[in-house]
């Protein structure tokens, strides 16, 4: 089942224990906006080349949409739309005054030279400068974005509407960007795996880690993990997978990647197969990749007691009832990595009082945000007889349509 038709499947089921108005319901899932733009830019070589981009803006009951921009080559309108959707509701649950956007271009940014990627990102903010805003819609790094790409959006975008610092979240520091953002989804991850191990009377310290993903988020989440006294025991990137049963040196790792750009070859660990490690003995399985990770086909295998979603959408509806028999405990996408989104918040409220704060506030700030969203979650799984699952989303559509209708939607 493909992101859209998972998260429209979820929401539906929220709003049936929510016993939702019917008007109210289709009115949550028709999207404010979407745009198609072509963006068409001259190669290093003088020849001419066009990408598609599109951005869609979900809901803005509850504040000005956010949501990443991404560059990948799988970049299309259904997964664009599902993730848009998906930040309405996580935006929700940790309680920021947001609404859901995503967009993103269909590009392979490797294949692209710095001086291209510049004229695209220019491009493509100059064919929807006037739907973006620091009231309307705050666009973010994500997949193949970084800060740079960020920088470049807001000085084409300040070229239109003079000097925007809020306009993007993810900057880098020189130009607004907030201390504790780049660890922000890592660190909010961890957190919530705190509030959820918490409730079950363990702890990190002295358990067991397997993580699939060693970009930003996977590698903040072991870095961390590892400082609390977690084991990690297994971690996997696209260069290669490692296994240590006696625990991997996240240091010692990062170091390594840093210096060789793959995980292959490290000597603190043995080699192993990438899609063994979803299936390898562990207590918590963080994935933090790609989605459909976890399907029919390998969920009776996780040997792992809790999953904890860093990545978006990485379980299978199919899969997520397999787990729940088997009693598997999994912490949903939109309550797990929403540190991230919440980190964008702090730094856009930073930016709009043109007054920083220091790292130690953002954290403490970002644990007091997840810490709650965690109990209230829990609270709508008591009051719904749910799972974590659908008390996350039981809790982001009834926040949402609650907004809607006290703002007068019929009109």
């Amino acid at each position: 089942m493909n992101a859209l038709a998972a998260t429209n499947r979820n929401f539906r089921h929220a709003a049936r224990l929510l016993s939702l108005d019917s008007k109210v319901e289709t009115s949550l899932l028709i999207p404010y906006r979407e745009v198609k733009v072509e963006c068409t830019i001259p190669k290093d070589d003088g020849t001419l080349t066009s990408f598609v981009g599109f951005r869609v803006q979900h809901d803005n009951s509850r504040g000005p949409m956010k949501g990443g921009i991404r560059y990948h080559p799988e970049v299309e309108h259904g997964e664009v739309n599902a993730l848009a959707q998906l930040m309405t509701w996580k935006t929700a649950v940790v309680n920021v005054p947001y609404g859901g956007a995503k967009g993103g271009i269909g590009c392979s940014p490797k294949e692209l030279s710095t001086s291209e990627l510049e004229r695209l990102t220019r491009v493509f903010t100059q064919k929807i400068h006037d739907l973006i805003g620091v009231n309307t819609d705050i666009p973010a790094p994500d997949m193949g974005t970084n800060g740079q790409t960020m920088a470049w959006i807001l000085d084409e975008y300040s070229k239109f509407h003079g000097y925007s610092p809020a306009i993007v979240t993810g900057k880098p520091l020189d130009l607004g960007g907030s201390l504790g953002r780049e660890a922000a989804t890592g660190r909010g991850v961890v957190y919530a795996t705190e509030a959820l191990l918490g409730e079950h009377g363990k702890s990190i310290n002295g358990l067991t880690f397997a993580i699939q993903g060693f970009g930003n988020v996977g590698s903040w989440v072991a870095r961390l993990i590892h400082e609390k006294g977690g084991k990690i025991v297994a971690v996997s990137d696209v260069t290669g997978a490692i296994k240590n049963p006696n625990g991997i040196d996240i240091p010692a790792l990062l170091g390594h990647k840093e210096k060789n750009g793959s995980l292959s070859s490290f000597d603190g660990g043995d080699g192993m197969d990438a899609d063994e490690l979803l299936v390898h003995e562990c207590d918590v399985l963080v994935p933090c990749a790609l989605g459909g990770v976890l399907n029919r086909e390998n969920a009776g295998d996780v040997k792992a007691k809790f999953i904890i979603e860093a990545a978006n959408h990485p379980t299978d509806p199919e899969a997520d009832e397999i787990l729940s028999k088997k009693g598997v405990i999994i912490l949903p996408d939109i309550y797990a990595n929403a540190g991230g989104v919440t980190v964008s918040y702090f730094e856009w409220v930073q930016n709009m009082q043109a007054f920083m704060w220091n790292e130690e506030k953002v954290n403490e700030e970002l644990k007091k945000y997840m810490t709650k969203a965690f109990h209230s979650i829990k609270n709508m799984c008591r009051t719904h007889d749910c799972n974590l699952r659908m008390g996350a989303f039981t809790l982001g559509v009834s926040r949402v349509a609650r907004s809607t209708v006290l703002r007068g939607w019929e009109a």
